[in-house]
């Protein structure tokens, strides 16, 4: 089998794993929309946003300097293993103790001073998700793409099974919120028992000069974590200290927030996708990276990507006629956010393949220093576009972002790390998935089923376009073998 050919295989597994729970608990949001009004929906984006930050300190760039130390020509994986998990256990015991410390104060400040539960809820659950992430790395590393796939849907079965539960059956007013947090603490305790026999056999490593080279290598990493999810979230957060009282008429800022948030999740099917690839490329590319063709490897697989995400997000845009039902009504007036966030979602995928430069010449600063670049443009371009046109000027934002950010990567990494991508190949797929949107946009039958048909024509289109292009091209063998 090609090493595309298996690439694209276990991308497919760890969407499977990692695609479906999204999807299924994207349906979640029909529950979420019906039983919470947008001001509790908006407290519940607010605190993850805040969740998402604080997992970026937790697993401290741990991950990817696993892969990175533990694949290198004589090294010892085990001990790389086991210094990755007590550097991420010690850190995790210290930041979740100083949470449940604070949590009345902390339960405070975001306006929920009876509710101090929902911060130590969360803190012990950023604590498993850490405690779990170097195992989850080393499936990835190890090839064990199946037992990683079956770990996750257990739990989303486990969220889903419980969200329903405790908001249909058992629900109480004064918990509210809390219980999509408690279903998530309780089917991540699940991780546990997965990787018991694991977590049991570990012992704490503790070798200086191993975590020396680890930690310079990801703590670069860590502040490119925390500057992306700033790029990631902050339009979230943001859009309650910058949008203008009564833009939105008869509409409060949590308000916002919740309709944001709601459609928000949209970006979810592009945004997973980013993911999925990332679990199966990242082992890959440094698995790939002495081969002296590798370049022409690497260009083929991000040719690839865009072809595909540029379907996706055609697919999901033209149907959003229909799709808007999975929410309710009231949330409806967001929708105009979606088209920008899926192409920000597939830049940033574009970015994360030609981050790969940096990750191999070990240049790890420069990845930071892109972050933090996009960061900038991110809070600049918020700060100026949510007064005059809300959540909407947060999402241009967004796709502004990440733009910025692949261009960067792709002119510094030409220089360190030349990888021939078509580039004018990349702007060809993506300029056609938007003229097809629009025309999809403008012509309208006002008929569903008409619509629907026609829609799914320009999917049509798009893939009779793809094929007549690259029949060739998929026929022609790997030049790495």
């Amino acid at each position: 089998m090609s090493k595309l050919s298996k690439l694209a295989g276990e991308t497919a597994l760890y969407g499977l794993g990692s695609i479906v729970p999204r999807v299924l608990n994207f349906f979640l949001i029909a529950l979420h929309t019906r039983i919470f009004h947008p001001g509790e929906l908006g407290l519940y984006t607010n605190l993850y946003a805040w969740v998402a930050f604080l997992n970026i300190v937790y697993l401290f760039g741990l991950e990817t300097a696993y892969f990175r130390f533990a694949t290198r020509a004589g090294a010892s994986e085990i001990t790389i293993f086991k210094s990755a998990q007590t550097f991420i256990l010690t850190l995790g015991i210290f930041l979740t103790g100083a949470m449940l410390l604070f949590a009345a104060p902390i339960a405070d400040y975001f306006g929920i001073p009876n509710q101090p539960e929902l911060i130590r809820w969360l803190a012990m659950l950023m604590f498993l998700d850490a405690a779990v992430s170097i195992p989850f790395a080393r499936l990835r590393i190890q090839k064990k793409a199946l037992r990683f796939v079956t770990a996750k849907l257990i739990n989303v079965a486990l969220v889903i099974g419980l969200n329903l539960y405790f908001l249909l059956v058992i629900y109480d007013p004064a918990v509210g919120i809390g219980y999509p947090i408690l279903a998530n603490l309780i089917a991540n305790a699940f991780y546990v028992l997965f990787f018991a026999t694991t977590l049991i056999q570990w012992r704490p490593v503790w070798e200086k000069e191993t975590l020396r080279a680890m930690f310079s290598y990801s703590w670069p990493i860590m502040l490119m974590g925390l500057a992306g999810m700033t790029n990631e979230m902050f339009s979230r957060l943001t859009l309650g200290w910058w949008l203008p009282e009564g833009f939105y008429p008869g509409r409060d800022t949590d308000y916002a927030w919740g309709v944001f948030g709601a459609c928000f999740r949209f970006s979810v099917i592009i945004n997973v996708a980013v993911q999925a690839f990332r679990f199966a490329a990242e082992p890959f590319f440094f698995s790939n990276a002495q081969d002296k063709n590798s370049p022409e490897l690497f260009a083929r697989v991000n040719h690839y990507f865009i072809i595909v995400c540029g379907f996706m997000v055609l697919s999901v845009v033209v149907h959003l006629d229909w799709l808007k039902y999975l929410i309710d009504a009231p949330y409806w007036e967001g929708l105009g956010v979606v088209p920008y966030l899926l192409y920000g979602y597939v830049f940033l995928g574009v970015y994360y393949n030609l981050s790969i430069w940096y990750k191999l010449t070990d240049r790890t600063y420069a990845g930071t220093a892109i972050t933090v670049l996009g960061m900038v443009i991110t809070i600049g371009l918020n700060y100026l576009l949510i007064p005059v046109a809300g959540y909407l000027g947060s999402s241009w934002a967004t796709l502004a972002c990440y733009t910025t950010m692949a261009i960067t990567s792709y002119a510094l990494g030409q220089k360190y790390y030349p990888v021939p991508y078509r580039v004018g190949q990349a702007l060809f797929y993506l300029g056609l998935s938007v003229v097809l949107i629009n025309l999809g946009y403008w012509v309208t039958f006002n008929q569903p089923v008409a619509d629907f048909l026609f829609h799914c024509g320009l999917m049509g289109i798009y893939a009779a376009v793809v094929y007549v292009r690259e029949k060739d091209e998929l026929r022609r063998p790997e030049v790495v073998n």
